[in-house]
C-alpha cells in the first residue's frame, strides 16, 4: 500500500473516530434521564460561568435560574427518616434536569437567615440564605433549633416577602412549640395512626397544577399522617385519605372522615403546600410523587398559577333514586 493511500485511509478513520465521538457527546447531553422529570431546558453544568458554581453573585446571576433552599434538619427527631437524604437529592435532580431552579441542600438551620451563615451560625462572606432564594422546600423534623431573628426571618420571607415553601412529610413534627409555624404550615402532626399501609388516596383537586396528573382515586403505600389544628377555613385540601376501607383504629381522632394528606394555601403575600408523602424512600422514586413536589415547587416560586382559596369539605353525593 503506498504512503498517498494509506495517508486517506488513516484521515478517514480519524474522521469517523471524531464524528462517532461527537455523536455520543451529544445523547450524553441532551438526552433525559429514564424515569426522569418532565422534559425542560437547562442541566447540569449549563449556564455556568467560568470558576465553577462559588462566587457571591447568588445562583439567579449565574445561571437566571430561580432559586430553592432544600433545608432539612432532623437532629432532634427520635425516629431519624432513611428517605430524607434520598428526597433532597430528587428535589435538586427535578430542578437541575428541568432547568427551573438550583438548589441548595443544608441540613443545619442556619440557612434560615436574611444574613450569610456558616454551619456553625458564624457570619460567613457568601453561600446561601433568605435573601437569594425564592422558596424554601422542608423536611425538619421536631424541635428545630432557631433564634428569635431567624424565627422573623423565615415568616416575613413567606408572609411578607411573597416567597414559597413547600413541605414534606415529617414537616408538620417541627416546632410543635412555635405556633406561628402551625399557622403558616397549617396543621400539626397527630400521630401515624396505621402507620405504613396501603389506602386509597381521594384527589380534591385535579385542576390544580401539583394534583392535575393524578387520577381522582388512586392507591399508595406509605405512613399517612394524621394532622390535628387544621382548617378547611385557612386551606384548601388537595388530597385526602380516604379512610372508609381501612380498619378501625382507636387512635383516630377524625370522626367525619375528613382526613387531609395535601393542602394548599396562601401565608401572607406568599404560597405554602404541604403534603404527608413520603415515609419511604422508594416512594420518592413513584412519578406521581416527585412530579407532585416538582409542580408544588413550580407554584410556590409563582411560576404557574393554582387556586388556594379554602373550600369546605365535600358533601357525600345523595343516593340514587330508582
Amino acid at each position: 500500500m503506498n504512503k498517498k493511500v494509506w495517508g486517506f485511509l488513516s484521515l478517514l478513520i480519524l474522521s469517523l473516530v471524531v464524528c462517532c465521538s461527537a455523536l455520543i457527546l451529544a445523547q450524553q447531553t441532551t438526552a433525559p434521564p429514564v424515569g426522569g422529570p418532565p422534559a425542560g431546558q437547562g442541566g447540569r453544568g449549563q449556564d455556568q460561568p467560568p470558576g465553577g458554581r462559588g462566587g457571591r453573585g447568588g445562583a439567579r446571576a449565574r445561571t437566571g435560574r430561580k432559586v430553592v433552599l432544600a433545608w432539612a434538619d432532623t437532629r432532634n427527631g427520635v425516629a431519624q427518616h432513611d428517605s430524607v437524604s434520598h428526597a433532597l437529592a430528587v428535589i435538586e435532580r427535578l430542578g437541575y434536569e428541568s432547568g427551573v431552579y438550583d438548589t441548595y441542600i443544608r441540613t443545619d438551620s442556619n440557612i434560615i437567615s436574611k444574613h450569610p451563615k456558616m454551619t456553625t451560625g458564624e457570619p460567613a462572606s457568601g453561600g446561601p440564605n433568605l435573601m437569594m432564594a425564592d422558596a424554601i422546600f422542608f423536611l425538619g423534623h421536631r424541635e428545630v433549633e432557631l433564634t428569635p431573628d431567624q424565627k422573623a426571618d423565615l415568616l416575613s420571607f413567606v408572609h411578607d416577602d411573597g416567597k414559597g415553601f413547600v413541605a414534606a412529610h415529617i414537616a408538620t413534627t417541627a416546632f410543635l412549640s412555635w405556633p406561628e409555624f402551625g399557622e403558616m404550615i397549617g396543621g400539626r402532626f397527630d400521630s401515624h395512626p396505621w402507620g405504613s399501609v396501603t389506602a386509597n388516596v381521594i384527589n380534591e383537586d385535579p385542576s390544580f397544577p401539583a394534583t392535575r396528573h393524578l387520577p381522582l382515586t388512586f392507591e399508595l403505600h406509605d405512613e399517612f399522617y394524621q394532622t390535628k389544628d387544621f382548617s378547611r377555613e385557612k386551606s384548601r385540601v388537595l388530597l385526602r385519605l380516604d379512610t372508609s376501607k381501612l380498619p378501625v383504629n382507636q387512635n383516630v381522632h377524625i370522626t367525619n372522615g375528613d382526613f387531609p394528606i395535601a393542602w394548599a394555601k396562601m401565608y401572607g403575600k406568599g404560597r405554602v403546600f404541604y403534603a404527608s408523602f413520603a415515609h419511604d424512600s422508594k416512594t420518592w422514586d413513584n412519578p406521581d410523587i416527585y412530579q407532585m413536589y416538582f409542580e408544588a415547587i413550580k407554584w410556590a416560586l409563582k411560576l404557574t398559577d393554582g387556586d388556594a382559596t379554602p373550600r369546605p369539605f365535600p358533601a357525600p353525593a345523595a343516593p340514587e333514586v330508582k
